[in-house]
């Protein structure tokens, strides 16, 4: 028996109790709201200060011990150091410390070098103009093989345009040769380019799981005519309605009722990541862990999925950096080579390495080119597969079993399921649906 003047005290403590296993439950830090400008919690949960860097760095430690007495490394002790060395890149800020993902640095640091160092001599810009290519396919490789996100190609993209600008504003514009009206029209393609891209970087169309969002059903919508159904009836007197290519509830019986599901439907729609029947076209991905309406493919150059939601944003995108892209090397090529017409003087530019600006600035034309030249063929890739009405999902998955028709080495993939025709196929496109609102039901089947 407690006496009656210790039970409010030990109302607190149980009460505390309570609270502190609550937040081990959540785990939730107990020091998160004390944090100062540049105090963060690490990946394990501990107090740390940025000023740290590497100090207490058990892995570090160990890592450079076996190296100085020559001893072999674990398997996944760099990895661990990689992953410590991510985690203590921070910046201030005023509920603590942020992390800033490392893949970002690189373009940052290492474009302006090479570029700066190519503009030295045209054998320097031979090799490095060559050489960043192959460093880029490398890594795109690498990180493709492992499924894990990267701000590493976004970076390089964004940064590429902003160091061009400038130095189409700083050597280029000084030279006299640049008139107002053409720096306008160049600063708002840019400027618009960036728009795009912002919208093609929304929701690109994610499925939700009905159990994240706490509703009884999945949900998706269709952009297709659906095709002819058959009523049938189950063992139980539940009235089911099958399609030939997905799922759709009938309304009989009240409200949204279980989708006829059979081995072939449950085989070819079902997500067993999500636990989800997918709708027509679309696909998981494996990158952002989710199902996508009519996934096409995921792009690295905007770190998201291309779906139906952002399809059309992404490929405004593309134009628009196309022709911006094209009128600043233009621009840039007539003010270095006034002698030479535009194509001309990308082959051959008398004299221009004697001044160092000049040459940076023919440099910058020739790693535009590159850039230009690999989203071209990504641009006409994208116009064949909306021209045909296939996506690039559906295009790989026909060329790896060996199905549809393909044409030019397969940049021309026919499925022929969905294909209209030419103009029907660019209407069908255009009008398509970009809310992620979802309408028609499915349930999911566990």
């Amino acid at each position: 028996m407690i006496p009656s003047r210790v039970q409010p005290y030990v109302r607190i403590v149980r009460a505390m109790e309570r609270a502190q296993m609550k937040r081990k439950a959540l785990k939730l830090p107990e020091t998160e709201e004390s944090l100062c400008c540049c105090e963060y919690l690490d990946r394990n949960g501990e107090k740390n200060h940025i000023a740290a860097c590497c100090c207490n760095c058990e892995d570090l430690d160990e890592t450079c011990d076996r190296w100085c007495k020559c001893e072999p490394l674990n398997p996944d002790s760099l990895s661990r150091v990689a992953e410590t060395l991510s985690d203590r890149f921070r910046l201030p800020w005023i509920s603590g410390a942020q992390r800033v993902d490392i893949t970002i640095l690189p373009p940052l640091v290492l474009l302006p070098i090479f570029l700066h160092i190519a503009a030295l001599h045209f054998l320097l810009a031979l090799v490095i103009l060559t050489a960043l290519p192959v460093f880029v396919l490398w890594y795109y490789y690498v990180t493709h093989r492992r499924k894990g996100h990267t701000l590493f190609f976004l970076s390089l993209a964004l940064f590429s345009l902003g160091y061009t600008y400038y130095l189409f504003l700083t050597k280029v514009v000084p030279m006299g040769d640049v008139s107002l009206l053409q720096l306008t029209v160049l600063t708002s393609g840019l400027i618009l380019t960036l728009l795009c891209l912002a919208q093609a970087k929304k929701n690109p169309g994610y499925i939700e799981n009905s159990k994240e969002t706490g509703c009884d059903h999945s949900t998706a919508k269709y952009y297709h005519k659906q095709p002819q159904k058959d009523s049938k009836v189950g063992s139980n007197g539940v009235h089911y309605e099958s399609v030939s290519n997905g799922f759709h509830p009938s309304k009989d019986n009240g409200g949204y009722t279980k989708p006829l599901v059979d081995s072939e439907n449950v085989e070819k729609n079902w997500c067993r990541v999500c636990k989800i029947v997918r709708p027509p076209r679309a696909g998981h991905c494996r990158i952002c862990v989710a199902c996508v309406q009519r996934l096409d493919h995921h792009c690295v150059w905007i770190n998201s999925c291309v779906g139906q939601a952002n399809h059309r944003a992404f490929l405004l995108t593309l134009l628009l950096f196309l022709l911006t892209s094209t009128y600043g090397i233009s621009l840039t090529l007539s003010s270095v080579c006034p002698r030479q017409s535009v194509f001309t003087a990308l082959f051959y530019c008398p004299g221009v390495y004697d001044q160092y600006s000049s040459a940076l600035c023919f440099t910058c034309c020739w790693y535009g080119c590159i850039v230009t030249g690999a989203l071209l063929h990504l641009f006409i890739v994208q116009l064949i597969n909306v021209s045909y009405n296939v996506t690039e999902r559906e295009a790989c998955i026909a060329l790896r079993e060996k199905s549809g028709r393909n044409q030019l080495w397969g940049l021309i993939v026919d499925t022929g399921h969905f294909n209209h025709g030419f103009l029907l196929n660019w209407r069908e496109f255009l009008s398509m649906n970009t809310s992620v609102s979802l309408q028609h039901h499915l349930e999911d089947v566990v």
